[in-house]
């Protein structure tokens, strides 16, 4: 199998194996073109097993790594995040946005004391943070939501209805007991990608 996969990357056959392969398969002299090809060559196979390899899907794996470099933000027209983090991480087309309460972006005040109007404010900022890395709610992949009382789940849906319409992303309702500030009645994150 290890052979089969080494191949498809145009990695010849060990020798050895490919002796194997030949008796097997042997029709018209195929067998003895592999016997020619391979005198002398088997000490060299063992010599360097795959290092060429090895190294070559390494270094792919490095610069596929250098190239998608993390990108971090919090743009206006957002809450000011309560800790040292940005509220937006972006790799690529893939985006994550940590966990955001409903507060007013202007006068930094909750939006309301109730689950409907703090849902919809989460979900506004959201927009304005998925537009600013050339994304919308439209491209959410999935989104967590952390309530602190689930008798508020239906006032919750509503506000989730009212702005993501007929989007339905993968989502995760967690209850909680707690929440970093007071009066907070939930908080969400979300993942999502880029328009293009």
């Amino acid at each position: 199998m290890l052979f089969l996969a080494l191949n498809t990357l145009g990695v010849p056959y060990p020798c050895s194996e490919r002796r194997g392969r030949s008796v097997q398969s042997d029709l018209r002299g195929v067998g003895q073109q592999f016997e020619d090809q391979c005198a002398g060559a088997d000490e060299r196979a063992r010599a360097r097993p795959y290092a060429d390899v090895r190294n070559s899907l390494m270094r792919s794996r490095i610069e596929m790594v250098m190239t998608n470099r993390i990108e971090t933000s919090t743009p206006a027209g957002t809450p000011q995040p309560i800790g040292p983090y940005n509220h937006i991480a972006k790799v690529g087309q893939f985006i994550s946005i940590g966990g955001t309460a409903g507060f007013s972006p202007t006068t930094g005040e909750l939006a309301g004391p109730d689950v409907y109007s703090q849902a919809k404010r989460i979900l506004e900022s959201l927009r304005v943070m998925l537009q600013s890395v050339g994304s919308d709610l439209d491209h959410v992949i999935h989104v967590n939501v952390f309530l602190k009382d689930m008798r508020d789940f239906d006032e919750m849906n509503r506000a989730y209805v009212a702005m993501l319409g007929a989007h339905r992303p993968a989502r995760t309702v967690v209850g909680v007991n707690e929440l970093p500030k007071p009066g907070v009645l939930l908080t969400m994150n979300l993942t999502a990608i880029t328009r293009q």
